[in-house]
């Protein structure tokens, strides 16, 4: 399930191969199908109180606008549209205001063949990660109880270990802030055929994610985290996860056709919608099983939805039944997580989005056909949800979400008008040029061949010449770098949407930075030297195209000496070293490209990573692990032997430049995890 993205983060190489994540991956229509374009979103909550970098007014209450049958007129103006110009099959809206369902409609078709609408109370879509507040709700009922402790080491929950970083163990504060330092898992996180799920036990006990930060320090969104989470849930009430919510939190809420298992009970099988990869393609795609899940495998009507959204607003009761304790539920709306002030904060499992000076929790949710958002406003009293059955032409579903989210907002909870007054000219240049460079994202896979996505796609960050700044990665609906302008010292603004971006500075030096909606959940932190695309997409295109031009010089170089009627001008060791770099430079060749190649596959094709791939995973990286070391041999050899002969200055300067490729791909398949044996990932 990939990483929230309220106001449309854009997806260049390792976003967009991650989607996980992610998380972690500008979407926009092409000129045949433009995304709806909606209202301009006001500027983002004002700086704290006596900060003389903004003018507050005071805060509206929600709009007198907001009634059903003014929203009922906007938004069937809005998604029929939408829909439309995004190629999307389907979508459910609910939104509930003062303990009621205000408005819930379903829009286009859960099945394209038999044209079936979309029914709000009969249609089951599949909310993706928006399923981890159920998790998180879970592990708060069970704390109300003093079964579990938030701040207790993890391990006094599990039958397994997970290892502490320097000593220090996760808890499961840590995990639900996802804080908890681990990297990315992506290997069987969906699959298409229900005899790929594993039980949950199996699937956290196959691998244990490396933790690569200290707890509690670094957001990192994990799927494996909350899994954890669903599987304590599991052990200390002593009922499978899917049962536990079925009995605990759907049967209070009301909430009869929702479920967690996997498969779908056969009764709510029918009722669920078809995913699909564009309303115009029309194929119905397979139905997504989440191996974590706890972390994503909900199916569930927008009515159902709807009263899970009136429980939380009303701190954990719904009508006479109670989910969680007023108090606790204060305590998991309200204790945030900083990752970079001032920016929004993680909550116990929401993350919050306050926005026009409305505080706001809320989480997002994508699987690989279907995107939704829920969006609570506690003070408001209000809440929305909305899910898409499809991706979408070019994956511009997610701009029907955020566009309406964003639309609601500024439609019905209109904010103040703040005016950032910034900072000197020449201030707001220097520290732009301190922000100039290439960053990771904290979400990332560190120490498997998985790391190879990320060093194709970083995060880059321009200094503009006017001092503000632009990140191409952050975009806006029509895919144009936002143009963030300095506010305060190292915080930013989005001149057009009011979202802030700030950094953190040590010593001078910009170390990372985070960006709204995005900062609860990962931020970016500076790539070492080696790291940057300069450097390491130098090196590795640079030595796949001058292996790429010696193998194919070498049938060409052939043929035209028979052509010609020449004969072979080499003999004895050069001849050998001749011959061999070539077959080491085809061998490197092909592996290290084979290894790419089935990296994007995989990207492009979640269900690629299912146990059922591992041989293939296995096989690559134990054929990297023999030719790159023998290929970089090779080549030292043949450039020892060209030197000392007596050829020319171009052959002894090309034996350099072999040379140089295979060393160059040898240090990036250790550093990416290439060369390995396991198919952990």
């Amino acid at each position: 399930m990939k990483s929230p993205n309220r106001r449309g983060v854009s997806r260049p190489v390792a976003a967009a191969l991650l989607s996980l994540a992610m998380s972690m991956s500008a979407i926009a229509a092409g000129p045949a199908g433009q995304a709806p374009v909606p209202p301009k979103a006001e500027p983002a909550l004002p700086l704290p109180p006596g900060d003389a970098t903004s003018v507050a007014v005071p805060v509206p209450a929600a709009n007198e606008r907001l009634t059903a049958a003014d929203l009922e007129a906007w938004v069937d103006g809005f998604m029929p549209y939408a829909l439309e110009q995004t190629d999307v099959a389907g979508s459910v809206v609910v939104v509930v205001k003062d303990g009621k369902v205000l408005f819930q409609k379903g829009y286009g078709y859960s099945d394209l063949a038999t044209r079936k609408p979309v029914d709000p109370a009969q249609t089951l879509f599949r909310p993706g990660s928006v399923s981890k507040l159920f998790t998180w709700t879970a592990v708060m009922q069970l704390v109300e109880q003093g079964k579990l402790d938030l701040d207790k080491d993890i391990n006094t929950y599990l039958d397994f270990k997970i290892p502490p970083y320097d000593g220090k163990p996760v808890t499961l504060r840590n995990v639900m802030t996802h804080t908890s330092g681990m990297e990315e898992v992506i290997r069987g996180l969906i699959a298409n055929n229900e005899k790929e799920i594993a039980p949950l036990d199996a699937t956290l006990k196959h691998w244990i994610p490396e933790r690569i930060y200290e707890p509690g320090s670094t957001p990192a969104y994990s799927n494996y985290a909350t899994a954890l989470a669903g599987y304590i849930v599991q052990r200390v009430s002593g009922e499978p996860f899917e049962k536990y919510v079925a009995n605990h939190i759907f049967a209070p809420l009301q909430m009869q056709h929702s479920s967690f298992s996997q498969p779908l009970e056969k009764n709510l099988q029918p009722m669920v919608s078809k995913g699909y990869k564009t309303a115009s393609d029309g194929k119905p795609q397979p139905y997504e099983y989440i191996n974590l899940a706890p972390a994503g495998s909900l199916a569930s009507t927008g009515a159902d939805m709807g009263n899970f959204m009136i429980a939380h607003l009303n701190n954990g009761a719904f009508g006479d039944a109670r989910i969680l304790g007023e108090a606790t539920a204060r305590q998991m709306h309200e204790t945030g997580q900083e990752s970079i002030k001032p920016l929004n904060r993680m909550m116990l499992g929401f993350y919050e989005t306050s926005v026009n000076g409305h505080r706001a929790i809320a989480h997002g949710g994508d699987t690989q056909w279907f995107h939704s958002d829920l969006q609570l406003f506690p003070d408001d009293n209000i809440g929305i949800y909305v899910s898409t059955n499809s991706a979408g032409k070019d994956g511009s579903a997610r701009l029907i979400r955020d566009g309406l989210v964003t639309g609601f907002v500024n439609r019905y909870l209109p904010g103040p008008a703040n005016v950032a007054k910034g900072i000197d000219e020449a201030t707001a240049k220097e520290h732009a040029q301190l922000m100039a460079g290439s960053y990771n994202s904290s979400r990332r896979a560190d120490s498997n061949f998985m790391n190879l996505v990320y060093m194709l796609g970083q995060t880059k960050v321009v200094a503009n010449d006017d001092g503000t700044i632009s990140v191409p990665m952050l975009a806006g609906y029509s895919g144009a770098p936002k143009k963030w302008r300095e506010i305060a010292p190292f915080v930013w603004q989005d001149t057009g949407s009011g979202d802030r971006l700030a950094a953190e500075v040590v010593d001078g030096r910009v170390v990372r930075f985070s960006a709204e909606p995005i900062a609860a959940i990962m931020v970016f932190q500076r790539a070492a030297w080696w790291q940057t695309p300069g450097v390491f997409l130098t090196m590795l295109f640079g030595s796949l195209a001058a292996l790429l031009f010696t193998v194919l010089a070498w049938p060409v170089s052939a043929m035209v000496r028979r052509h010609y009627g020449a004969r072979y001008p080499l003999a004895g060791q050069d001849a050998r070293a001749h011959r061999w770099v070539r077959i080491a430079s085809l061998a490197v060749l092909v592996s290290v490209g084979a290894m790419i190649g089935m990296v994007f596959a995989m990207m492009s094709d979640l269900s690629m990573m299912s146990p059922a791939s591992d041989v293939y995973v296995i096989a690559l990286r134990l054929l990297c692990t023999i030719v790159l070391p023998l290929g970089a041999l090779i080549a030292l050899w043949n450039a020892w032997v060209v030197l000392r002969s007596p050829r020319s200055w171009w052959a002894k300067l090309w034996s350099l430049v072999l040379a140089a490729a295979c060393l160059s791909l040898l240090w990036i398949g250790f550093a990416t995890h290439l060369i390995g044996f396991s198919a952990n990932y």
